[in-house]
């Protein structure tokens, strides 16, 4: 199969995303899976039909497998019923506002998680956006030259030998991430510290981890949720840095040291493109600073 166009640059955005997110020294409210809860407004806007649509070439279900896949029997790994039980851990997604601010909402995100796991190229069967989730863990890895563990974050020190690179639907990376995760999970902030393959087995779990992504602030970047639900008060030094309300800013927290102001380059153009697409699809318009060009990355 042809590679995605942008692979190359996607191991570079890798390192950065939620490295550069996750700046743990201060930390902001805690979220925490709630797995009592019954109700996301998620089915509002999908449904198993929609889902198959708009992911036809999801891990595992493809016409077009991953050659590492062909011998294994097919398993609907990201399958819209595992989304959904996922979504409803977290109610704070797509949880504020209107029905259009949670459309908007939700196109973002399923803008990013697409991007972050497509398998497609400009000329791929059905088009490029028809190829969201058709990866579940990054490409080359588990790699034992970069393991994504970064041993100055104390509280959630890697363990030797396990791999923390980018794994589920927004690739979750890194030690300190994954361990947070965990605690918000469940309650044991060790078990995917031991076992970050689990993200691989269990595709609620999967899936929760990039919600949980979503809706955590971590300092001094807000969360996407309160971002693209109205929620965030963008500070003096935010608004000289051109970050502002809309999606522009969310590409930003997710990736801003690679993507953004003077980092800006084609491979970001994917990730809008991917927005415009779910924004049509969702019948709702892309909304103010949908761009991060001109905007200088949290911290700065």
């Amino acid at each position: 199969m042809k590679k995605n166009i942008y692979f190359f640059s996607m191991i570079l955005s890798l390192f950065m995303l939620h490295s550069c997110a996750a700046l743990i020294d201060k930390q902001d409210d805690e979220i925490v899976a709630n797995k009592k809860n019954e109700h996301t407004n998620l089915t509002k806007f999908l449904d198993a039909k929609k889902w198959n649509y708009l992911f036809p070439n999801r891990y595992h279900i493809s016409k077009y497998p991953d050659s590492n896949l062909i011998s294994i029997p097919k398993k609907d790994f990201y399958s819209f019923d595992a989304f959904v039980a996922a979504a409803k851990m977290f109610p704070l997604f797509l949880g504020d506002g209107n029905d259009s601010i949670q459309r908007r909402e939700l196109a973002a995100f399923l803008a990013n998680m697409a991007h972050e796991t497509s398998g497609g190229w400009n000329e791929a069967p059905g088009g490029i956006y028809q190829w969201g989730l058709y990866f579940v863990q990054e490409n080359g890895f588990p790699n034992t030259r970069f393991s994504y563990a970064d041993s100055t974050k104390k509280k959630w020190l890697p363990v030797i030998g396990k791999s923390y690179h980018g794994r589920g639907p927004m690739q979750l990376s890194w030690n300190y991430n994954y361990g947070q995760f965990s605690e918000a999970y469940f309650g044991n902030k060790q078990l995917l510290l031991d076992n970050p393959d689990l993200l691989l087995k269990d595709s609620v779990l999967c899936f929760a981890s990039a919600i949980w992504f979503w809706v955590r602030d971590q300092y001094p970047k807000p969360s996407c949720h309160d971002i693209m639900a109205g929620q965030w008060e963008p500070t003096p030094k935010d608004i000289a840095g051109g970050r502002g309300l809309g999606f522009g800013t969310v590409v930003n927290v997710i990736n801003g040291g690679l993507e953004c102001g003077e980092n800006h380059s084609s491979r970001t153009q994917y990730r809008y493109e991917y927005y415009q697409y779910f924004c049509h699809f969702l019948q709702i318009g892309k909304g103010p600073n949908a761009e991060c060009s001109s905007q200088k990355p949290f911290g700065f």
